[in-house]
């Protein structure tokens, strides 16, 4: 009975600890390739594109309808305590702190990152992985360091622009809807937010750009089964990746403030 127990747990863990492995061991080929010309500038312009420009509009919708209702409800249960002045710390600290980068790095991963893991999947169910090693081009340095350096690069920028634009939105509600004052949004959000609640937020931003591009690399590099393994790997890139933001987001949370 112990010997079927241990059986069942070794078959429940072994593919997630050999996916890990196998992630770990990607990582290091990124490192390792990282700083070896020849340089891809071009395709690292191509997907800081796609991972950032691209993911613009629906980066600011999100950011500024975040802002609004966080501002509406915090509006709303400090108006009990008549600590409404205090609307403009809440709105500014939260979206620094956790929703900027958070919620930009969800919303890239739904979109680029299913598309990151679906080409790279495809292209492996094709064998064009296959053909761009034996034209002696690394696939590793070719498709893999550009979309991880881009997601490092461009999810801190579209976790400032969530944190202005969310900002923005909280004053909008608070100001002009609800009829606060000006001023005392300005101010709380002036004294209580800090450098290093930027920094440290950014910081998130940066972990979280590289994790979610190297699984969904990682998942589409180790795509089996044609078309159906695509979507197996697409949706397995989003999952994993969404999973990994918000469980190693308390970690950093933890560390850093």
């Amino acid at each position: 009975m112990l010997l079927k127990l241990i059986e069942l747990f070794g078959a429940l863990i072994e593919k997630p600890v050999e996916g890990i492995g196998r992630c770990m061991l990607l990582l290091y080929s990124v490192f390792k390739e990282i700083f070896k010309p020849p340089f891809e500038i071009r395709n690292l312009l191509k997907q800081m594109q796609e991972i950032g420009v691209n993911s613009l509009p629906v980066v600011l919708v999100t950011a500024v309808f975040t802002g609004m209702v966080l501002a509406l409800q915090s509006f709303t249960g400090f108006k009990r305590f008549g600590a409404e002045g205090l609307v403009g710390s809440v709105v500014a600290l939260s979206m620094t702190r956790e929703l900027g980068p958070v919620l930009s790095a969800l919303i890239v991963t739904g979109r680029a990152g299913a598309a990151m893991a679906a080409e790279l999947g495809t292209m492996k169910v094709t064998e064009q992985i296959d053909a761009l090693e034996t034209l002696a081009t690394n696939p590793v340095k070719y498709l893999v360091v550009p979309r991880f350096l881009s997601g490092m690069i461009m999810l801190p920028a579209l976790a400032i622009v969530t944190d202005i634009v969310g900002i923005i939105g909280g004053y909008f509600v608070t100001v002009v809807l609800l009829g606060a004052s000006s001023k005392a949004y300005l101010r709380a959000t002036w004294d209580y937010l800090e450098m290093h609640d930027i920094y440290n937020g950014l910081t998130k931003a940066c972990f979280f750009g590289a994790a979610f591009t190297l699984i969904s690399c990682y998942k589409g590099f180790y795509t089996r089964g044609g078309a159906e393994g695509v979507g197996r790997a697409t949706t397995g890139a989003v999952v994993a990746s969404s999973m990994t933001i918000l469980i190693s987001d308390y970690f950093l949370s933890s560390w850093l403030f």
